[in-house]
């Protein structure tokens, strides 16, 4: 338990530090409230966004909604954490990205009304632009894709058809 802790809190600290630092870095430097091209040619461009994923809106209630719906998630994903076995490392390290990208979003909306901090893209993929997002959206997205496929796994283990001792040694598949 204890490695995988320390390991879950360092991924966390770093995807926090991550974040922080580059909010910040987006407060300042796109202020200005154009568009700017950053490394790879990501467009960057500062944006507050009050609602969920996607800039999907909530009622005007919606910032205290989703302070309490982050903390019970970040809630649901340590109770999921204890329960994972200590060398699922792919499980652990998906809702460690979760829970870091939540707490970081978290922050945003607790520190401040405006809403959480964006600033990669938006992105143009030919048929839509993707929305504005940041560090600690790029964490829950890998990570709920990570865990996704865990979960997936862990079903189809679970509902593969095993052979029992005498059919197996008989060369007989399982039913």
């Amino acid at each position: 338990m204890k490695q995988k802790l320390t390991t879950a809190l360092m991924l966390i600290f770093g995807i926090l530090v991550a974040d922080i630092i580059t909010k910040r870095w987006a407060l300042e430097a796109l202020s200005h409230g154009g568009t700017v091209e950053g490394p790879f040619g990501l467009p960057l461009t500062l944006a507050f966004n009050k609602g969920i994923a996607f800039g999907l809106d909530v009622p005007d209630a919606g910032r205290w909604l989703l302070i309490v719906a982050s903390v019970l998630v970040v809630g649901m994903l340590t109770v999921m954490f204890r329960h994972a076995r200590p060398t699922d490392w792919i499980r652990l390290s998906s809702l460690s990205l979760v829970a870091a990208g939540a707490l970081g979003n978290l922050i945003d909306r607790v520190r401040w009304e405006r809403g959480v901090v964006d600033f990669i893209g938006p992105i143009n993929l030919g048929f839509m632009q993707w929305p504005i997002f940041n560090i600690a959206d790029m964490a829950i997205t890998v990570g709920a894709g990570l865990l996704a496929l865990t979960m997936w796994r862990d079903g189809s283990a679970r509902t593969a058809p095993v052979a029992g001792p005498a059919k197996a040694a008989a060369g007989e598949p399982a039913e």
